[in-house]
Order: structure tokens, then C-alpha cells, then sequence
């Protein structure tokens, strides 16, 4: 890889509230939602960033921000002997005048320019932390430099039919972005593919002097609601060099050229549930295999999974599914579905097409299907979640496509006076 010409100062955007992902967000931000059995959300565009050799790292929180900082700590905080190399998490300062909370993203960016420094040599980078997906930023910064741009959106083609759930960019052939179309289903389609459309991936390279301008012009107007989408991008149409970064042609080390780019926005539980999905094919669409790109996260001293068999003699078995470590399953049967750390499944038991977040114990005979148990949730035998979507609305959140959400608080028993020796055994 070649040397970038001037220095990367990230920050990434950690504070949303996630309210489509409720329940998964009661009690924890987006980014900390964990992902894929071993991930949080947010360990993809970290992941992205160190991998890229980006190593100067702001994370701004905001809302129900304690899961995540103590995962930042557990797996991610560090300061390394160069000043140039950190991930450090940022709280919201209050730095505006009426000592407000973040109210936009751009408001968020505007409170704290006084992390940098040295604007005339600094690129400043702005990312999301609630998009599954693998990046080269070191791509898009060349990008940047070699289009002598004051900023780059990265964009993905997404089928035009999906142009009022999107951000759509209208950019011309070389990619100069000519408008912004907020949501929009007559959004303007991308030159030469009449049946699909630039959708912004809210990941942005601004040269710093640039975007110091535009905040601090941005924090004066009373009409502005501090967005970059809404607000900052378009109002710089014609007055700055602007491109869209065609996400399709980043190039991942250790990646096949012909294996397609990867990106979900995991905002809503239909989402975040069929991205989940994604991970389990016999050809995953979402490689979380390459050594040379890995998905970086904190690390636990658990045990390998287990597979035992029962009392009766019955083998557990798991198949096209994620079994993370500390798992034991004793006679149960895993589909299609992830688990995530210290997960037990007894004899009998069925899991099919499911998310299952760390700690749980999936009882005796328990049916579950296309649901999703949060952290620590505790089902004693013959429980059915997923068969009964009128039944399980008692009981859980239930999607409008049936996904059944049950959370530690509206289990639907517990077992939670069972004993440490019994929660590590095979039965």
C-alpha cells in the first residue's frame, strides 16, 4: 500500500439512539449491539479503520453509552507511543452555546474540533458505527487525493425501487456529485445504469480546512438541523469540489476481485435479523474469514464450543450456523442460526433460524425459530417461541414480518436461581 500524503484523523459517529432496533437498544447504544456471536456493531467500522492503517481514532457517544465505552475499554481503547496512534471515546461535551446535547451529526463533529490539530495537514474522516460492512478507507482517501477533492461521500448502487428508504447522490460520469436527493423515490438514477441509484453510505473524507468552514457557518444558521446529509453536503453544491466514492470498487486485501461488495444498514430488526442470515449460507455473503482483513473485537478467555451428547445418548449437532466459544450444546440441535459466547442448549432442544446473544440457556425440549433472545435470557424446558406469533405478542415484541424479540425482562420463565456448577455442565 502506498503512503497516504497527509494524515487521517477519524471520527466516528457512536451516538444514535437506535429506537428501530428496540428492544435491543433499552438498555444498550446501537453500536453495542452485538453482532454476528462474537462482534458488536460497532467493531466493523473500527475494524475498517485500523485495518486501513487509520490509527487516530475519536469515537463521539452520546445516548446509553456504558455498554459501549466498556466495550471500547475491554477491546479497543489504547494509546500507543506515536500521539498519532488512539481510539479514545468522547462523551458529548456541551461545548455549544446553550450547553446542548449532539443535535445532528454535524452539530456533533462542531463540538469537538478542538481535537484537532494541524488543519492544513489533517484529512478528517467521519463514519457511521451502525453499518455492517468491510472497507479500505486507504482506497478512498487515494480517491480523494487523486480527484483533488474537498470532500468524498461514499456511495453504494442500490436497485432504484429502495431511492425513498436512501440518500440518494446524482453524480456524473467522473463522479462530481451534482445534487442530493434526501429519501426521494424520483431521485435521479446513476449515468448508464438507468435502474439504480447512488445511496449514501454516511462515511465522508473532508480536507479539514473545509470542513472547519462549513461547521462553523453551519452553527449559525437557526434554520439548519446540523445534519451533514441534510444540511452541510448540500449547501456546498458549487461551492466545493465534491465526489461520490463508488463503494463497489474498494478493493479488500485478501479478497477474490470478483467477490461483491458488502454493506447492510442494521437499523431496523428485519435488518439486523436478515444480516444475521447472511452470515450462515454455505457461501456467506459477508466474509469473516479473510486473516488479511480480520473483524477485530475484544477478547474473552472462554473455552472452545462443546458438542456432547445427552443422557439419552442423542448428539448435539449445529448445522449451517455460528457457534461461538464457551458453548455447550448437550443433545440439542442448532439451524441456521448464530450463537453468541457461553450459549447453552439442552437435550431436545431446537433452534432454528435464530439469534441467540450471549449467556442464554435454551432449556430442555424448547422449540425457538426466527427470534431473536437478548443477552442472559434463561428458558426452562418446553418453552416454544416462534410458533405462536399470537401467543408470543403476549409475551415479546413481535416484528410485522414475525420476528420474535425476547429480552431478559419478558422471558418467558427463568431459571435464574440455577447453580453455578449446573450453568457450566453438559446437561
Amino acid at each position: 500500500m502506498s503512503k497516504m500524503p497527509r494524515h487521517v484523523v477519524a471520527f466516528v459517529l457512536a451516538g444514535g439512539r437506535g429506537s428501530r432496533l428496540f428492544p435491543l437498544t433499552q438498555d444498550r447504544a446501537k453500536p453495542a449491539v452485538p453482532f454476528g456471536g462474537k462482534y458488536r456493531i460497532i467493531d466493523f467500522v473500527l475494524s475498517n479503520l485500523i485495518n486501513s492503517s487509520v490509527y487516530s481514532i475519536y469515537v463521539l457517544v452520546q445516548f446509553k453509552s456504558q455498554s459501549l465505552l466498556r466495550h471500547l475499554r475491554d477491546g479497543w481503547q489504547f494509546g500507543g507511543l506515536l500521539k498519532d496512534q488512539f481510539i479514545i471515546p468522547v462523551p458529548a461535551q456541551m461545548r455549544s452555546a446553550d450547553e446542548t446535547w449532539y443535535t445532528g451529526t454535524a452539530d456533533a463533529i462542531f463540538q469537538n474540533l478542538n481535537l484537532i490539530e494541524d488543519l492544513d495537514e489533517h484529512l478528517i474522516g467521519i463514519f457511521g458505527a451502525d453499518h455492517i460492512y468491510r472497507m479500505n478507507v486507504r482506497d478512498m482517501v487515494d480517491f480523494h487525493e487523486q480527484m483533488h477533492a474537498d470532500v468524498s461521500v461514499a456511495a453504494i448502487p442500490v436497485s432504484a425501487h429502495l431511492a425513498a428508504e436512501f440518500g440518494v447522490l446524482e453524480a456524473a460520469a467522473d463522479g462530481a456529485i451534482l445534487g442530493f436527493h434526501e429519501k426521494t423515490a424520483q431521485a435521479p438514477t446513476i449515468p448508464g445504469e438507468p435502474h439504480s441509484v447512488y445511496a449514501s453510505m454516511g462515511n465522508y473524507i473532508f480536507s479539514a480546512r473545509t470542513l472547519l468552514r462549513e461547521l462553523e457557518a453551519d452553527a449559525l444558521r437557526s434554520d439548519s438541523r446540523h445534519d451533514f446529509g441534510r444540511d452541510i453536503l448540500p449547501s456546498l453544491l458549487g461551492r466545493a469540489a465534491m465526489y461520490a466514492y463508488d463503494y463497489q470498487a474498494n478493493a479488500i486485501p485478501g479478497d477474490a476481485a470478483d467477490v461483491p461488495a458488502y454493506w447492510r444498514d442494521v437499523g431496523t430488526l428485519e435488518a439486523y435479523y436478515e444480516a444475521h442470515m447472511d452470515l450462515c449460507g454455505l457461501v456467506p455473503s459477508l466474509n469473516l474469514y479473510n486473516r488479511r482483513w480480520p473483524i477485530r473485537t475484544a477478547s474473552y478467555p472462554d473455552p472452545s464450543a462443546k458438542f456432547s451428547f445427552d443422557e439419552k445418548g442423542c448428539p448435539a449437532q449445529a448445522i449451517g450456523s455460528i457457534i461461538s466459544g464457551g458453548c455447550v450444546l448437550s443433545g440439542g440441535i442448532v439451524r441456521g442460526s448464530v450463537l453468541g459466547r457461553g450459549v447453552q442448549v439442552r437435550s431436545g432442544a431446537v433452534v432454528e433460524n435464530s439469534i441467540i446473544f450471549d449467556n442464554c440457556i435454551i432449556g430442555p425440549q424448547c422449540k425457538i425459530r426466527r427470534a431473536i433472545l437478548d443477552e442472559n435470557v434463561t428458558l426452562r424446558g418446553d418453552v416454544n417461541i416462534g410458533y405462536d406469533l399470537e401467543q408470543d405478542r403476549a409475551r415479546h415484541h413481535v416484528t410485522e414480518t414475525g420476528i420474535v424479540v425476547v429480552t431478559s425482562s419478558t422471558e418467558a420463565s427463568g431459571m435464574h436461581g440455577a447453580s453455578a456448577a449446573s450453568a457450566g455442565s453438559d446437561r
